[in-house]
């Protein structure tokens, strides 16, 4: 079995990297997963959180957060395609948790309307409210990346 494999992230603006690696930890809508040379193949999407990357275990040498995306593992390669990445030092915490405070006072004034709603206004806020609770997913895995960020 091979000692490292290939891990490419990737935004629909640009290539974001491309190196070898020991492993990386990614966090799939299932629960985070490590993925090590020799890997079974799998896919998984991804939900708000750290991509955890390892050169060499068992240190962490970066850390990139990723809004949403798609994870493919072969036992070569980790490829994530991301809608977004950031890195967690472009965090801005007090801006987070006006963003997260906002949202969730703006949430069951929502769902009370979704629960009112009929035909087409319904659909229209019920994915209303579906975007609003992923910005909401989002700012909270933000939180807890700065959390873990500044803890270590």
């Amino acid at each position: 079995m091979a000692e490292r494999l290939q891990f490419e992230l990737v935004t629909p603006e640009r290539l974001v990297l491309s190196t070898e690696v020991e492993m990386v930890v990614v966090p799939g809508t299932e629960g985070n997963f490590g993925v090590l040379p020799g890997h079974s193949p799998l896919i998984s999407t991804l939900r708000p959180g750290m991509i955890d990357i390892y050169e060499t275990r068992p240190t962490i040498s970066d850390r990139i957060f990723v809004v949403s995306g798609i994870a493919e593992v072969t036992p070569e390669r980790c490829t994530v395609l991301a809608e977004e990445a950031l890195t967690p030092g472009s965090f801005d915490r007090a801006a987070t948790e006006a963003e997260l405070q906002a949202i969730e006072g703006n949430l069951p004034s929502l769902r009370e309307q979704v629960a009112r709603a009929t035909g087409s206004d319904r659909d229209r806020l019920a994915a209303e409210l579906r975007g609003l609770e992923h910005q909401q997913a989002i700012a909270r895995a933000k939180l807890q990346a700065l959390a873990v960020t500044t803890s270590h």
